[in-house]
């Protein structure tokens, strides 16, 4: 059962930690893997999955409020969304694999969302980004304990 909790907890921190909300799942990956009380592939997919679901949010965010932008309560700037959608703009669903950085990934997923980015291929490069950022984590952290 602890296992559970502890797999679920770290689901909902990459989940939350992809949306635009603050936390950080690098720090509960890295937590779990000292632990060593699960399998660092199986960590890995659950932070993965997790974190991509928490940037389809944001895609869904995206394509459905992006006529609120303006408004008070939109949770991402226009300053950020607009440097975001610049780059999506600019680079186009390769800028997607960028999905993982702290500063501006989530806005890029937002920006996918806005410009219609197709949800097989967003799912694809944000998965790639995510998953890799994740297993870079995991061989550090393996390697140095």
């Amino acid at each position: 059962m602890e296992d559970l909790i502890l797999l679920g907890g770290l689901f909902a921190v990459a989940f939350v930690a992809a949306t635009i909300l603050p936390a950080q799942s690098e720090a509960a990956l890295v937590g779990l893997l000292i632990l060593g009380k699960q399998a660092p592939a199986l960590l890995v997919i659950v932070a993965t999955v997790g974190n991509v679901l928490g940037s389809v949010s944001n895609w869904l965010l995206g394509r459905w409020i992006e006529r609120y932008r303006h408004r008070r309560w939109f949770p991402v700037s226009n300053q950020a969304l607009d440097r975001a959608t610049g780059w999506y703009r600019r680079w186009g669903r390769w800028s997607l694999l960028f999905s993982w950085a702290p500063l501006g990934g989530d806005a890029l997923t937002v920006a996918a969302g806005i410009l219609r980015e197709p949800l097989w291929s967003f799912l694809f490069l944000v998965t790639a980004a995510k998953a890799a950022r994740y297993v870079a984590i995991a061989f550090v952290t393996t390697s140095v304990v």
